[in-house]
């Protein structure tokens, strides 16, 4: 029986994507650089905060001005990555939920690493064991590298394993991980998009999670 869950962080957990746009207008701004739209922003996610900003900046900007960019982001995110950041509604009743029936979980990100601790110990250390985000020496989603760090701290494996996120990203990572995937559809991505990429379990709602949880526990 599976009973440990690796969730991902941003459109899954928690509503980030405000926050997100601000900082990379912000950095956007001080660059020279015109803005980004809140969709734009929504379609540049899901691959680490460097990426974002290489999608955010002009095609063929010199890769020291994209640095430049990148550090003004990261200084003004650290400040105020949780002005309007909040969990989605119903996430908290549902982890903790899954806590009382004796699931233990993790989550992974490719958030900088101190982004996810803090985020963390802000909203979900009550009910979520362990946060692993990007830091040196370990690959960023779509690797496998980050669900097999949780799972060793969490003292699982694969076999005991499912994965709960939100994008083509958060899909490919599981598969490469060998565990089963659950596609939300509050977050980031929309049903269209995800079934192009190969999504076949979705939830509309966060309380349906432990229910699905049942029936991949029955196949």
């Amino acid at each position: 029986m599976r009973k440990t869950i690796i969730f991902d962080l941003d459109g899954t957990l928690l509503d980030t994507l405000q926050d997100l746009c601000l900082s990379v207008n912000y950095a956007l701004r001080r660059c020279g650089f015109p803005e980004r739209s809140l969709e734009d922003v929504r379609t540049f996610v899901g691959n680490g905060v460097r990426m974002l900003i290489h999608r955010a900046v002009p095609q063929d900007t010199p890769q020291p001005e994209e640095e430049a960019c990148f550090q003004e982001f990261r200084a003004h995110y650290v400040l105020h990555c949780q002005d309007h950041t909040r969990p989605y509604p119903g996430i908290g009743e549902m982890l903790k939920s899954l806590k009382e029936k004796g699931y233990r979980m993790s989550i992974v990100s490719n958030k900088l690493q101190a982004g996810v601790t803090e985020l963390h110990q802000a909203w979900f250390q009550e009910t979520i064991d362990v946060a692993v985000g990007e830091s040196e020496g370990i690959r960023r989603k779509p690797a496998p590298d980050m669900v097999f760090r949780a799972l060793s701290e969490l003292g699982s494996t694969a076999d005991d394993a499912v994965y709960v996120g939100d994008s083509d990203v958060d899909m490919e990572t599981a598969r490469k991980a060998g565990i089963p995937c659950i596609s939300v559809l509050w977050g980031f991505r929309d049903r269209a998009f995800l079934s192009a990429h190969g999504a076949s379990t979705f939830a509309v709602q966060p309380e349906e999670i432990p229910s699905i949880l049942s029936t991949i526990q029955e196949n």
